[in-house]
């Protein structure tokens, strides 16, 4: 019997010990099976997370930020340990001594779901798991993927220390707000750094891994306040925060940006504008586009932080200022449902969700409103962002009194004479404070709307080619299509100086005649009679006189006797278009280009020939350190010398290609500042320092322009609507790109300064009468007498005019400037031809571009 009981209990533990070591086979096989074919944990030693790129202004400061996922990455030693304890009180207190996984809490979560039958099936991971899950694997609820999650957070632990598990853990955690890491939600949720964290805090950002969603500290004030408050319980049981400490932070209320206790950083960001977001668009194009938005860049951008609201302005201004010279109401043509209107909160609310723009600062602040109430003669609206008073905000007759407003079927209405004939209740507008010129004080709130007609303005340094200031529009927020760059428009006569370079480095000076007469060209298309914008003909005229006084005709001649060929080798190597089509009216401006690429150009013009490059950006670094771009390429030969004599400045050699002979660039900045001086700009650009440039207006005034320069900064405006069409009579370059270039540049003196333009050792100085080229004594002096440069060592000829090889015909007078007398000119057929008071030249109309 003895023996029968022996050999039974040896029987069971016999089938038990196979049993026990079919299971471990099992599971062993298991474990094999699936750890066979894992990603490879090593790569998490060399991890690199997505992490923001960040843009800053020349000056250092934060201007904007890019990222698919924001996240500040925050090593391991820089965590607090307060924030540590918080995170793994609430995900894994056994986090220092499990090896990996945790078996007890694999084995309760097992339980639950069995208990539940399979309705409550909770996670059992470890901290090193999530790690695994969120790197390695994916997220699906499979056994199959808890298994291999166990599989490799026990090579894991073998192979990387528990803080740097951590460090991975807490800056890839998504924590709800687009905010990836620990660094990054608590910029997003408190605005604070890590080290500046409560416990009650830290208990906050340890609540929200879990499901961010479910946890919002607005929408689920309450169920976070709960969670906070376990975390902040298990801080304490676990031992990091005395009890003192934990009844304390548990009664902290619940504070967050999204709920209005603190300043969210995005405050101290300007609103994103053309010029980071044109950064952006150049750096995705040449680092790629996940390099950008992933790679932590740090780029040093070269906007100057107090001119790009001045240039801004100046913009806006003139913008505002023709488009309110119109008489016409648009509006935004938004509205609010009636329901919204109901009550404050949901006409707030309301408000707050519609895309207008916010980015308006002219004159004050422009604010969205909606119309609440209109009465006899006012409307009664709710601004976004200004607290009711007693008596309400009002739009009073008197300012809408300038408009007609414009039907939904393009019709004007009668102009308007109370609110009532504009506004509509529950229509959105735009407000800003109207205040005194004398004190600033407050006179009435008044409408404004965002024009349709658009422009673009840049300044930038002539030596460097550095960007400081670029308006791409009247607001980003209205509309993000970059004009500056991407618009590509006609620049009418202010391409003439390029035709003007190619004459000159071809033996032409700025005393050469050329005739000023009717030209007509047969085309494909039909005859061709360009005119200039007077509709008068001047006859033998001067170069200088020609472009001071922008004459088409002679441009025209000019381009035909130096080549086309040649003026577009000249556009071409000046940046101004990749390849100019050899036509005659292109000569005036007709082929399009950028206002970018233009101020680039004359920037060459300004420093005297030298190759500029333009950029927006100085220096372009990794999340290391490491440089990646550096525009300035220029040799410092004395950078790297321990200390100088005292006195003494490293010398830094300019290594720029040469695009134009000295001299050509002096005679060219020497005619265009005639054009400041008493040409087409001489109404509106009037600057302390010396100052060159030239006006641009295209065929119906659909564009205007105007580009300038002094002997340090370069700036040029633009305006047209964005689908062309006449701006109407008496639009000009100068009297509408002028005005903001003479805003922006007063400012840009002062800050700046300015100086004569330098004159090379090879120019020799002769007077003449600009009128007539003739030479004149030394002594010569009056309103027609210019000192000219001439090349030294060349022989200056007189008296030579040039006609381009047009023939000319009979009968149509000449307009007299200066009232010399008629005399007779050899043309390039070898005809003799009377120009002067008494001359005819033909009978023929004309037209094209001036």
């Amino acid at each position: 019997m003895f023996r029968f009981i022996l050999s039974f209990l040896g029987g069971i533990f016999t089938t038990l010990t196979m049993g026990l070591a079919m299971v471990a086979l099992s599971i062993g096989a298991v474990f094999w099976i699936y750890g066979r074919d894992l990603p490879s944990h090593e790569s998490l030693a060399q991890y690199t997370p997505p992490t923001i790129s960040r843009i800053y202004s020349g000056q250092g400061r934060l201007i904007d930020e890019f990222a698919k996922e924001r996240r500040l990455f925050a090593p391991a030693e820089s965590i607090p340990d307060l924030v540590k304890e918080a995170f793994i009180s609430a995900e894994d207190k056994n986090f220092y001594t499990h090896e990996g996984y945790d078996l007890r809490g694999i084995a309760a979560a097992a339980i639950d779901a069995v208990k539940s039958r399979g309705r409550d099936v909770r996670g059992a991971s470890t901290i090193t798991q999530q790690v695994m899950k969120n790197f390695l694997l994916s997220g699906d609820r499979r056994a199959e993927r808890k298994i291999k999650e166990i599989i490799l957070a026990a090579r894991v632990e073998e192979a990387l220390s528990k803080e740097k598990i951590l460090e991975l853990y807490l800056n890839e955690i998504f924590l709800g707000q687009n905010s990836y890491g620990v660094a990054a939600a608590s910029q997003t949720y408190f605005n604070k750094t890590l080290n500046e964290l409560a416990p009650h805090e830290a208990a906050f950002l340890a609540s929200l891994p879990k499901a961010p969603s479910d946890y919002h500290p607005v929408r689920r004030k309450e169920r976070l306040l709960d969670r906070r408050n376990f975390v902040l319980r298990e801080m304490f049981e676990n031992g990091y925060i005395s009890e003192a400490t934990y009844q304390s932070e548990r009664a902290q209320p619940l504070r967050s940006v999204q709920n209005g206790d603190f300043e969210s950083f995005k405050a101290e960001l300007p609103p994103r504008d053309y010029f980071t977001d044109e950064i952006r668009r150049q750096l995705s194009r040449d680092f790629g586009e996940g390099e950008f938005f992933t790679g932590g860049l740090t780029v040093r951008a070269t906007i100057d932080n107090e001119m790009q609201p001045i240039a801004a302005n100046a913009l806006q201004r003139q913008l505002e200022q023709y488009d309110r010279s119109l008489g016409i109401w648009r509006g935004t043509r938004k509205s609010l449902p009636p329901e919204a209107l109901e009550s404050e909160e949901s006409w707030r609310a309301a408000l707050a969700d519609l895309r207008v723009p916010r980015d308006i600062d002219l004159e004050n602040p422009w604010y969205p409103a909606v119309v609440l109430e209109v009465g006899n003669s006012d409307a009664r609206i709710g601004i976004e962002g200004v607290e009711n008073d007693a008596d309400g905000h009002w739009i009073p007759a008197e300012d809408v009194q300038w408009a007609r407003p414009l039907r939904e079927d393009g019709s004007l209405g009668e102009k308007a004479r109370v609110a009532g004939d504009l506004l509509e209740v529950g229509e959105v507008v735009l407000v800003r404070r109207m205040t005194s010129d004398e004190d600033g004080s407050f006179i009435r709130w008044t409408l404004r709307q965002v024009p349709e007609v658009q422009g673009a303005f840049v300044a930038m340094d002539v030596d460097t080619g550095r960007v400081i200031a670029m308006q791409g529009g009247f607001s980003y927020q209205s509309s993000v299509f970059n004009r500056a760059t991407q618009a590509k428009r006609q620049p009418g006569s202010s391409f003439k100086p390029f035709v003007f370079a190619s004459a000159l480095d071809s033996g032409y000076s700025p005393a050469t005649i050329v005739v000023d007469a009717p030209i007509e060209i047969n085309t494909p298309q039909g005859v061709w009679r360009p005119q200039n914008a007077s509709n008068k003909y001047y006859g033998p005229t001067p170069l200088r006189t020609g472009i001071e006084r922008s004459r088409n005709l002679m441009t025209i001649r000019l381009a035909q006797e130096v080549g086309m060929d040649v003026v577009g080798s000249y556009a071409e190597r000046f940046g101004v278009y990749d390849d100019l089509a050899p036509v005659l009216a292109n000569s005036l401006g007709s082929q399009e280009t950028t206002l970018y690429q233009m101020v680039s150009a004359y920037a060459m013009f300004a420093n005297g020939g030298e190759r500029v490059e333009p950029t927006l950006v100085d220096r372009v670094q990794d999340r290391y350190g490491r440089t990646l771009y550096q525009h300035d390429q220029r040799i410092c030969h004395d950078c790297q010398t321990v200390s100088l004599a005292p006195g003494l400045a490293p010398r830094v050699i300019s290594n720029r290609e040469r695009v134009m002979d000295p001299v050509t660039a002096y005679q060219l900045t020497s005619m265009m500042q005639g054009v400041v001086e008493r040409g087409t700009a001489s109404r509106t650009v009037n600057l302390d320092v010396p100052t060159a440039g030239k006006t641009g207006t295209t065929n119906d005034a659909k564009d205007v322009w105007f580009v300038g320069f002094t002997n340090n900064v370069v700036a040029g405006c633009y305006i047209g609507y964005d689908q062309p069409r006449s701006l109407g009579r008496g639009a000009s370059g100068g009297g509408m790109c002028g005005p903001v270039f003479q805003r922006f540049m007063t400012e840009a003196v002062k800050k700046y300064g300015g100086g004569d333009f330098k004159v090379p050792e090879a120019c020799n100085f002769i007077k003449i009468d600009r009128y007539t080229g003739a030479r004149l004594s030394d002594e010569a002096s009056g309103a027609n007498v210019v000192s000219e440069c001439f090349r030294a060592g060349e022989e200056p000829i007189f008296g030579i005019t040039f006609d381009g090889g047009f023939a000319m015909g009979a009968d149509l007078p000449l307009y007299e400037e200066v009232g010399e007398a008629a005399r007779q000119v050899t043309t390039s057929t070898g005809k003799k031809a009377t120009v002067g008071p008494k001359a005819t030249f033909g009978t023929l109309s004309s037209g094209g571009l001036y």
